[in-house]
C-alpha cells in the first residue's frame, strides 16, 4: 500500500496505514513544486538581510536576538539539540510513525520554507523502517510539540537514537529491529545525515504532528470500539432476556441525533431474526435496566463526541501548523516581514487548543463506554441482579468455581483509572520567561484518549467473553424443543470468540480470554465479521 502525501488529503486512515500497516509514503509532484517555492521564498528574505524570526533572530524570550549570517546554520542544530528535553517512556513504534507521517503532510504544504531533501529524508526514513527514539513526555502542545519533534529530528542530522526496522517498516515484529545512533540508522539506508540551512531545525519542530498523530489513532481506533460496542451490549441485551423495542425507529426519529441514530441502527441489524428475543416478546417485564434500555442514547452520544473529534482531526492534518510561515509577498498585507516577493508572518497555528478539547470530549466519552459496559458485565454476571437461568458469575460450578466474577473487577479498575485522568488542556503553565504563557498541554490530552481507548477495548472485550458465556444458557430459559437462535450479527460475533476461546467448564486465568478478545476488537477483526454477517444476511431488517 502507498499513501500519497500532498497536504491537502491525509486521512486518519491513512496515518494509521502508515503507523500500523507498514505503507509506505509518496510525495505528490504538486507538492514537491510547492516545497521548492517556498524555500526559494526562505532564500530570498536571508538574502536580504532583513531580521525574520526563525530565519535569523533567537527564539521564544530570545527572539530579539539577532544571530550572525555565518552562525545561522549553527542555530538550527543547536535548536534540535537544546528541544530534545523529553521525558518518559519511549514512544511506540506505530505513535512515531504516525508523527512522522504526519509531519511530512504538514511541510509539503509549501508553508514551512525547507528543501525537499529535508522531506526525502523523512520520507526514507519511514519507507525504509528508520524510527527516531522519541520521548513521549515533554509537549506542551504551544509552540507545538517541540521536544518530541525534536527527537525526532536530531537522527535527520546524525544525532540521537533509532530503531531500525529489519523487515524496512513492514512488520509490527520488533525482535527483528535493532537500535542504533541516527548517524548508523542513516547509513543503514545509504543516506547522509544532513545539514540544516536556515528555517528548516524550526520548520521541523514547530507544529502538533505528536498530538494529531495520536488524535489519528485514536479516532480510528474508538470508531471501531463503539461499533464493538454495540455488538457486546446487544449480545447482553439478547442473553439477559432484555428486549430490543427500545431500539424501535420510532423511538430515535424523534431525538435524532446522528450517532444515537446509528447505534438504534445497529442493534437492530445485530439483532436481527433473533429467536431468544421473539421467544420472549410477551413477557411480563416491564422495563430493562438503563444499560440496556439506554444504550442507543450512550453509544450514540459517543460516537457523536468522535466525530467531533475526527472533523478537527482531518482539518489538522491537512494544515500548517509551524511558524513563522512563509507566503507569497502579495497574499498578505504589509505587515508581514520579508521582501517584494515574500512575506514571513508570525502566528499561532502551533496551539494546540482545537484538539485538546476535543481530545478531552473524546476521552470522557470513551469513559462513559467503558461505564456502561461495566454496568452491563454486572448484569451479566451478578447473582442479585441475574436473570434466573444464569449462573452466579457465569461458573460451571458456582461456589468451587469464580467463573468470570474478576473480569468484573478489572473492568472497574480499568475505569476507575479513567474518572481519575486529570482535564490536561484545562491546565496551564507560561514557559520561555513569560513569552509562551498560555499552552494547551495538547499531546497529553492525546495521550490520554490513547489511554480512554486501550482501557475501553479491555472493558467491552469483557462484556463480549461473558455475554458469549451467558449465550451458552440462553436455552435454559425456555421450555423449547430445539435450541434458539441469536441474531445474525451477534450469534457470528458470538462465533468469532468462540473460535479464540472455548467455552468456561472450568476456572482459568480469565486474562487471556479478555486479551484474545481484545486484539479482536483492535485489529479489527469484530468489524470485518459484523459486516458480512449484517451485509450478507437475507432476514429482514439487517443492514437497514
Amino acid at each position: 500500500m502507498t499513501v500519497v502525501v500532498d497536504g491537502e488529503s491525509l486521512t486518519p486512515e491513512d496515518v494509521v496505514a502508515v503507523a500500523r500497516e507498514g505503507a509506505r509514503i509518496e510525495v505528490s509532484e504538486d507538492a514537491r513544486e510547492r516545497i521548492e517555492e517556498s524555500r526559494a521564498r526562505v532564500e530570498d528574505v536571508i538574502e536580504s538581510g532583513e531580521p525574520v524570526y526563525g530565519l535569523n533572530t533567537g527564539f521564544g524570550e530570545l527572539v530579539d536576538e539577532r544571530i550572525p549570517p555565518e552562525e545561522i546554520e549553527q542555530l538550527q542544530l543547536n535548536l534540535l539539540r537544546s528541544h530534545a528535553a523529553g521525558a518518559g517512556r519511549d514512544l511506540s513504534r506505530e505513535e512515531v510513525r504516525a508523527m512522522m507521517v504526519a509531519r511530512i503532510n504538514a511541510l509539503v504544504k509549501g508553508y514551512s520554507g525547507i528543501r525537499e531533501t529535508v522531506v526525502d529524508h523523512l520520507v526514507a526514513m519511514c519507507n525504509e523502517g528508520v524510527h527516531p527514539v522519541v520521548r513521549s513526555r515533554g509537549s506542551l502542545g504551544a509552540s507545538g510539540d517541540l521536544a518530541p519533534l525534536a527527537h525526532m529530528s536530531l537522527v535527520l542530522v546524525g544525532e540521537g537514537e533509532a530503531v531500525v526496522d529489519r523487515t524496512r517498516g513492514e512488520s509490527t515484529d520488533e525482535s527483528r529491529a535493532e537500535r542504533l545512533s541516527g548517524a548508523d540508522a542513516l547509513a543503514e539506508i545509504g543516506l547522509e545525515p544532513l545539514s540544516l540551512k536556515p528555517k528548516e531545525g524550526l520548520a521541523l519542530i514547530n507544529g502538533t504532528q505528536l498530538t494529531v498523530g495520536l488524535a489519528a489513532l485514536a479516532v480510528v481506533d474508538g470508531e471501531r470500539l463503539v461499533r464493538g460496542a454495540d455488538a457486546a451490549g446487544a449480545l447482553t441485551v439478547e442473553t439477559t432476556l432484555g428486549t430490543t423495542a427500545t431500539a424501535d425507529p420510532a423511538i430515535h426519529e424523534v431525538r435524532p441525533h446522528s450517532g444515537q441514530l446509528q447505534s438504534a441502527a445497529a442493534i437492530r441489524d445485530l439483532t436481527a431474526g433473533s429467536e431468544i428475543v421473539e421467544a420472549h416478546r410477551n413477557c411480563d417485564r416491564v422495563q430493562d435496566a438503563y444499560s440496556l434500555r439506554c444504550l442507543p442514547q450512550v453509544h450514540g452520544a459517543v460516537r457523536d463526541a468522535l466525530a467531533h473529534l475526527r472533523e478537527a482531526v482531518e482539518i489538522e492534518l491537512n494544515s500548517a501548523t509551524d511558524n513563522p510561515l512563509v507566503f507569497a509577498g502579495g497574499r498578505v498585507d504589509e505587515r508581514a516581514s520579508g521582501t517584494d516577493d515574500a512575506a514571513i508572518l508570525s502566528g499561532g497555528n502551533f496551539h494546540g487548543a482545537p484538539l485538546a478539547l476535543r481530545l478531552e470530549y473524546a476521552r470522557l466519552a470513551l469513559t462513559d463506554l467503558a461505564a456502561i459496559s461495566e454496568r452491563r458485565i454486572d448484569r451479566l454476571l451478578n447473582p442479585n441482579l441475574q436473570e434466573p437461568h444464569l449462573p452466579p458469575f457465569l461458573a460451571a460450578d458456582s461456589g468451587v468455581e469464580s467463573g468470570y466474577m474478576i473480569a468484573q473487577y478489572t473492568a472497574a479498575a480499568l475505569v476507575n483509572e479513567l474518572r481519575s485522568l486529570g482535564a490536561a488542556s484545562a491546565d496551564n503553565t507560561p514557559v520561555s520567561g513569560g513569552q509562551e504563557d498560555h499552552v494547551s498541554m495538547s499531546a497529553q490530552s492525546a495521550l490520554h484518549a490513547r489511554t480512554a481507548v486501550e482501557n475501553a477495548t479491555q472493558v467491552v472485550a469483557a462484556e463480549l467473553v461473558c455475554a458469549a458465556q451467558a449465550a451458552e444458557y440462553a436455552d435454559d430459559a425456555f421450555d423449547a424443543d430445539e435450541p434458539l437462535s441469536l441474531g445474525v450479527g451477534t450469534a457470528a460475533v458470538c462465533d468469532l470468540v468462540r473460535e479464540v476461546i472455548p467455552s468456561l467448564e472450568a476456572d482459568r486465568p480469565v486474562h487471556t480470554d479478555v486479551d484474545r478478545v481484545a486484539a479482536l476488537l483492535a485489529r479489527g477483526l469484530v468489524d470485518e465479521t459484523l459486516e458480512r454477517a449484517v451485509d450478507g444476511s437475507s432476514v429482514p431488517g439487517a443492514g437497514e
